[in-house]
């Protein structure tokens, strides 16, 4: 033989809670059962019934735990001072193997290959940790364990040694478990829970989806459309069917309606620029100049000192029942989540780290003249009490009523006459519950 080469992917210490923590790599795994985890099994400090998982057990109940993982060439030779040592077959059913712990606290890439394994997990100090229970920061080590993987043909799991009363314990709890389900009905049930893990959430997707659109499905139109129909939605939901059911041609009416209504509330529609635009939606023809271009329409409406200084209050859209979920949290099996493996650094690198204080960044200089401002900034729903300009809420109406697509052109039209009419949008709708009804009629 050669030199072994040997990789430690994790060195140092970990935190543990409930005394447990894993090796995962099935990316659609939920995590492991205790008892499922130690199935058939003679040995009960490292469970490896579940394909791809190991469940690896500690004295300590809670707190830091010297912890060392190494991958080997070939089998490395026993040291004697562990205490208690456990041997079983893992193989990996992906190329990503990550020790985690529990709950998600912290997680380390092992950098295993998709073959057959043989692990040896050693351990020291099991029972009094697990008499002293948890370990405080600051309070020595109590117990440390050593994980080594090396390739090798599958073989039964096995007690090497064993010391502690912990192990012992570990040990029987192990071999008074059932024998664990055939390969084929252990796959076939997970394929099964997989199956209806992925029909719950196409029913909660749905359910959210009817709730997000008034407790209705949308048709494909309003799911293809574009604009503001889900700011709509929050104000009239049954209102946004009943455009979707009238057709283009009502939906061409209700987008007049909506840009004309907002440009009269706002004092626009005098204004010969505004009117011809109208004039234009009304007959279906592009805008005229300076509305065919945004940008240009805005600063028209910044420069025209013929433009009323009209406020309103926002519109606030009526409260509904917040989403309910079909199934109780309880039915629902969720993964283990995934810390950032930069939260938690153990190995040669956390000395360094620690020492190793973030370098501070250099101050950007300041452009030469540079003048000082303000910046304010508002986190949450506006005030609905700060006023808007009428006339600014109400130019997107006009803009928005000449889109090429029927039902969008209304969507954003009605949407912007909301706006424009702030707390009174109601008499709005009103008018175009009323065209929407009578092309149903």
């Amino acid at each position: 033989m050669g030199v072994m080469m040997v990789r430690r992917p994790v060195e140092g210490e970990v935190h543990v809670h409930y005394g447990q923590m894993y090796v995962e790599s099935d990316p659609d795994s939920y995590g492991p059962d205790l008892a499922e985890a130690f199935a058939g099994q003679s040995s009960g400090l490292c469970g490896a019934a579940i394909p791809g998982t190991l469940w690896l057990t500690t004295g300590l109940h809670t707190g830091d735990v010297g912890f060392t993982a190494e991958v080997h060439d070939w089998a490395p030779p026993l040291d004697p001072g562990w205490e208690d040592v456990v041997e079983v077959s893992f193989r990996p059913v992906s190329d990503s193997a990550v020790l985690v712990l529990w709950g998600g606290e912290g997680s380390w890439e092992l950098g295993l290959e998709e073959t057959d394994y043989r692990v040896r997990y050693c351990a020291k100090g099991m029972d009094m940790a697990g008499k002293q229970d948890t370990r405080l920061d600051g309070e020595p080590q109590l117990d440390c364990y050593l994980l080594q993987f090396w390739p090798s043909s599958p073989a039964p799991d096995r007690v090497v040694k064993q010391t502690s009363a912990i192990a012992e314990y570990w040990h029987d709890y192990a071999r008074r478990l059932p024998p664990p389900p055939p390969p084929a009905e252990r796959a076939e049930a997970l394929r099964q829970a997989r199956l209806a893990e992925e029909q719950a959430e196409r029913e909660r997707e749905l359910a959210y989806e009817r709730w997000e659109w008034g407790g209705r499905s949308p048709s494909q139109a309003l799911r293809e459309v574009g604009g503001n129909v889900h700011g709509l939605l929050r104000f009239d939901a049954a209102l946004v069917h009943a455009m979707d059911a009238a057709g283009p041609a009502a939906q061409r009416v209700v987008a007049l309606l909506a840009a004309r209504r907002a440009c009269e509330a706002a004092g626009l529609a005098e204004l010969d620029w505004i009117a011809a635009g109208l004039t234009a939606v009304t007959d279906e023809r592009p805008l005229p100049p300076p509305l065919d271009d945004e940008g240009h329409a805005w600063q028209a409406l910044n420069a025209d000192p013929r433009v009323p200084d009209r406020t309103v209050r926002r519109a606030i859209p009526p409260e509904r029942p917040p989403f309910e979920t079909p199934f109780p949290w309880g039915e629902v099996s969720l993964p283990i989540p995934v810390s950032d493996p930069t939260t938690l650094v153990a190995g040669p690198a956390a000395e360094w780290v620690q020492a190793s204080p973030t370098p501070a960044e250099p101050p950007n200089p300041e452009p030469t003249g540079a003048a000082e401002y303000t910046l304010r900034v508002t986190i949450g729903e506006p005030d609905p009490s700060l006023p808007f300009s009428q006339p600014h809420m109400a130019l997107p109406a006009l803009l928005g009523a000449a889109d090429p697509d029927a039902l969008q052109a209304a969507l954003d039209a009605v949407y912007a006459g909301i706006a424009t009419y702030g707390e009174n949008y109601p008499a709005l709708l009103r008018e175009v519950w009323s065209v929407c009804k009578g092309s149903n009629s």
